[in-house]
């Protein structure tokens, strides 16, 4: 089974992010454990998906289809501190991340991490002149009728 534990704790609590740029999760942990797996849970999918597991070694194994491009996961010489680095964002990483150790065969969560991917903004510089224009008509428009 799976259970929250206050054997993990997890920071931030959540992030907001913009597209490509990249963002990592923390995990402290009360004592030292055999690796920290990394799970995530979509709420547009509707799945708990295993991302990837770090072994005391320093030995990451991915989860099918999970990009090491992508996820990377380092640990402290500790072993007591972990943490996830996600690059290159996308909307489709948006979730719930979840740190977790293994202990009497029992699966312990951390606190969870909830990634926003946020787009960005286009830039000011193309908003400005298409909003000059359709002012300066109407100016335009008001002096003539004046006239007239």
């Amino acid at each position: 089974g799976f259970c929250t534990s206050l054997l993990l704790t997890q920071t931030p609590e959540r992030i907001l992010a913009q597209t490509n740029n990249k963002t990592h999760i923390l995990c402290d942990l009360k004592n030292e454990h055999a690796g920290v797996y990394w799970y995530r849970w979509s709420q547009e999918r509707q799945n708990f998906e295993f991302l990837v597991f770090l072994n005391l070694l320093g030995k990451a194994t991915y989860g099918a289809n999970i990009s090491q491009a992508k996820f990377s996961v380092h640990g402290a010489s500790s072993h007591t501190s972990y943490s996830l680095h996600i690059s290159h964002l996308h909307a489709s990483d948006n979730g719930t991340y979840y740190c977790s150790v293994s202990q009497s065969s029992q699966l312990f969560l951390g606190s969870g991490t909830w990634l926003v991917d946020v787009l960005p903004l286009p830039p000011k510089s193309t908003q400005a002149p298409l909003s000059k224009k359709p002012i300066k008509r109407v100016t335009k428009s008001k002096a003539a009728g004046k006239k007239g």
